[in-house]
């Protein structure tokens, strides 16, 4: 799957380190779905050319399953993407 644009409600810690929150995703019904980031498992720099980002591994409940996805939060553009892992 291929990543696509998503809306992240994050928190910015004092010293500048991003987490994300929350997310709000189209489900399969096209019905919006929130979703929490109960865990984030991990977390890399990836300095592209002029477009550093940060991706995170995360993990959250979906309709009672658990759900591994990663996040991108491309710096520049002040965007974030998903990208479901299973």
């Amino acid at each position: 799957m291929d990543m696509r644009p998503v809306d992240v409600i994050s928190v910015c810690s004092a010293n500048g380190d991003i987490a994300p929150l929350r997310l709000r995703l189209e489900d399969e019904q096209q019905q919006m779905v929130r979703i929490d980031v109960e865990e984030i498992v991990d977390r890399k720099e990836i300095p592209y050319t002029g477009a550093e980002a940060t991706v995170y591994l995360c993990r959250a409940t979906v309709h009672g399953r658990p759900w591994l996805f990663e996040l991108k939060y491309s710096f520049r553009a002040h965007t974030w993407s998903i990208r479901r892992r299973r």
